[in-house]
């Protein structure tokens, strides 16, 4: 249930522009990600990182596209909040004692501070490789084509992501036990 929660905002966006356009996408997805925090937070829940850096930019940048009538703010959202994260993650390799994958994920893995970094490395690099995958498609494309790649792309290109990390992770550990 929580993917499909965490995913819902880029999944009524989607539907809302197929019927018509991207500003009513953008309205509605600023509503649903606004709703996201509202539900997070009458649950008593601490809203998870992702979901506040979202939640800002779709608000800022959701807004100039509807304020100044141009879709651009919105198309750069994705970009903004990869990058974002890549800043993030990449800072916490030299900021504080662990690298911030390794604070997310230590609960459930067991691994060598050499793996952590390198694994760390792994992900900010995704991100940041994401944030420019998003500009080429921006403008290189027409805006339908962005907003398939916005769901489709950035959803294929994740899980493929999880996969190599998976594979990554147990190639460290088994090579950094020998």
């Amino acid at each position: 249930m929580k993917p499909f929660f965490d995913l819902l905002p880029i999944i009524v966006f989607f539907i809302a522009y197929k019927l018509n356009g991207i500003y009513l996408a953008t309205a509605f997805a600023m509503g649903v990600a606004a709703l996201q925090l509202m539900i997070t937070l009458l649950r008593g829940q601490k809203p998870e990182m992702m979901h506040i850096i979202t939640i800002i930019m779709i608000t800022v940048l959701g807004g100039a596209t509807l304020f100044f009538h141009n879709e651009l703010f919105i198309k750069w959202k994705p970009t903004v909040v990869y990058w974002l994260l890549g800043l993030v993650f990449s800072a916490s390799q030299f900021i504080g004692q662990k690298p911030l994958v390794q604070k997310m994920l230590e609960k459930n893995l067991m691994l060598p501070k050499r793996t952590w970094v390198r694994l760390n490395a792994f992900w900010y690099s995704f991100f940041f490789i994401m944030g420019g995958l998003n500009l080429i498609v921006i403008y290189a494309f027409d805006t339908n084509t962005w907003v398939n790649f916005k769901l489709f792309g950035t959803l294929g290109l994740t899980f493929i992501f999880i996969l190599i990390q998976g594979i990554m992770i147990s190639k460290m550990a088994l090579g950094e036990k020998s």
